[in-house]
């Protein structure tokens, strides 16, 4: 299994390289579903694989200067105590019990299903913001609505470990239009670091993170990104993402029947 696990991380690095979607939409239920790991074991070792990579992610984007960290901050105030909540929730309900595994699969599929929904509507959504400025909130409104939206993806990611990805950069491109596709990745990446380290945290307490598994899904996966951002330069983003929506829908699909 230990092959077929690096393989299997391997392959999600290669799509995460090339359409740019967090790999937890990805991981998660591949683990789930193909593997038959349990779901809170599946989103406690992705979430510690995800705070690994993306540590590497914001020390590229800091030194290009792509992150805005007020921004980040502002995410923070409401992820990082709602992912508190979250596993302290986990933990009075039992994380490991059938019934909260069960939970947790819809949990997944739900945000799979946000995910795909971020993927195809993306850019209507923010042509409908900037059809009229009058949209855009500003001051503390702004301020309010990204700590929200943190809080939302806090609870997301802690009980299904997707949400940091291609939902929090959809959403920060809605709050913020006027920021570049850099800034909003790199953004989204660094308030993820701390949102999924303290989420990995509490799963780890929560017995629910498989260390072995987790090696083998780094190995994989770093030469997949790797290779996957370079071969995005020769196929069509809207087919990629097209795919993708597919995908996952189907994933998303079998989570729930």
């Amino acid at each position: 299994m230990l092959l077929t696990y690096i393989i299997s991380g391997f392959a999600v690095g290669l799509l995460v390289g090339m359409t740019g979607v967090g790999g937890g939409s990805l991981m998660t239920p591949l683990l789930t579903l193909l593997f038959g790991v349990p779901p809170s074991v599946a989103v406690g070792t992705d979430l510690a694989f995800a705070s690994i990579t993306k540590t590497a992610g914001t020390f590229t984007h800091r030194l290009r200067g792509t992150i805005r960290w007020d921004i980040v901050r502002a995410l923070c105030v409401g992820a990082l105590p709602a992912a508190v909540v979250a596993t302290l929730a986990l933990k009075q309900f039992g994380a490991l019990d059938k019934e909260i595994g069960q939970v947790i699969r819809y949990s997944i599929a739900g945000s799979v299903l946000l995910t795909v929904t971020a993927l195809l509507f993306k850019t209507r959504m923010l042509a409908w913001i900037n059809a009229k400025p009058s949209r855009q909130l500003q001051g503390r409104p702004l301020f309010i609505a990204t700590v929200v939206a943190g809080a939302v993806l806090g609870l997301l990611v802690t009980v299904s470990s997707i949400g940091a990805g291609a939902i929090g950069a959809t959403l920060l491109v809605m709050l913020y239009p006027h920021m570049s596709a850099a800034e909003v990745a790199g953004t989204d990446i660094a308030y993820a670091v701390p949102l999924t380290a303290i989420a990995a945290f509490g799963h780890w307490w929560l017995g629910s993170i498989d260390w072995n598994l987790l090696g083998a899904l780094l190995v994989g996966s770093v030469p997949g990104i790797m290779i996957g951002s370079y071969a995005a330069r020769a196929v069509p983003e809207r087919f990629l993402r097209g795919l993708l929506a597919a995908t996952l829908t189907g994933v998303a699909a079998k989570l729930i029947y």
